[in-house]
């Protein structure tokens, strides 16, 4: 069994398996990029279910594992050289399980760097931007009485789901014909986009072709599906 005594976050959620991969996340749209991925490649892992509606993420155990205070994080007991090692962040921990398994990140330096590209893309314009569309149309920010935020952040989603309509004409996927960590990274955005936020007639959802023929196929597959609901709500 692993050693992950250094690591504060595991004396508040303890590890039943230590060898395995540690997640501690929710199923919100950043969160579950690992769980499916997790379930894409098959390697072992604990869910921990991190409440973030009771702060549970500012508690200084799991700041010792993620400064930033957000969900997910990750440890591995076998990281590089044997050693356990902890990650934060969506995206890297994404580039790291894909370097890990050997799957959905191509090994070739040109399709390595395009598809870290649009892992980029979803991290830096995707997730933030229809992150205000939910807060403005679903939440607080409905109550506003001026709705430019709103519509700047609605116009802005309405531009990247162009760009993503538009890289898709033609394509299965993100890549092409390879499902990668690019298609994993941006599914649970546009889902919640539409469902969660119920934002799909604010950005002219029903006018696009080929990003809800993605989201089906995507959703089609069933390490996505379990993905979803990991780690399992009360």
């Amino acid at each position: 069994m692993a050693d992950l005594s250094a690591f504060p976050i595991t004396r508040r959620w303890p590890a039943k398996h230590s060898d395995r991969l540690q997640l501690y996340s929710l199923p919100t749209p950043n969160g579950v990029k690992v769980s499916i991925m997790l379930e894409e490649i098959g390697l072992p892992y604990e869910p921990h279910l991190i409440d973030i509606g009771a702060n549970e993420t500012w508690t200084p155990e799991f700041l010792s594992l993620n400064p930033n205070g957000k969900i997910p994080a990750v440890i591995d007991p076998d990281g590089p050289g044997g050693k356990p090692l902890g990650l934060f962040e969506s995206g890297a921990i994404l580039i790291y399980l894909a370097d890990k398994s050997g799957k959905f990140l191509s090994a070739d330096p040109a399709t390595r760097i395009e598809t870290i590209q649009w892992v980029m893309f979803q991290m830096a314009a995707i997730g933030p931007m229809f992150g205000q569309v939910g807060f403005f149309h679903k939440f607080a920010g409905k109550d506003y009485e001026d709705k430019r935020p709103r519509d700047r952040y609605v116009a802005e989603a309405k531009r990247l789901l162009g760009v993503l309509e538009t890289r898709l004409e033609g394509r299965d996927w993100i890549m092409g014909e390879a499902y990668t960590i690019a298609d994993i990274a941006t599914l649970g955005w546009v889902r919640n986009l539409i469902g969660f936020y119920d934002a799909g007639a604010l950005v002219d959802y029903d006018k696009l072709k080929n990003v809800p023929a993605w989201l089906e196929r995507g959703l089609a597959r069933p390490a996505v599906q379990r993905g979803l609901q990991i780690p399992a709500r009360p």
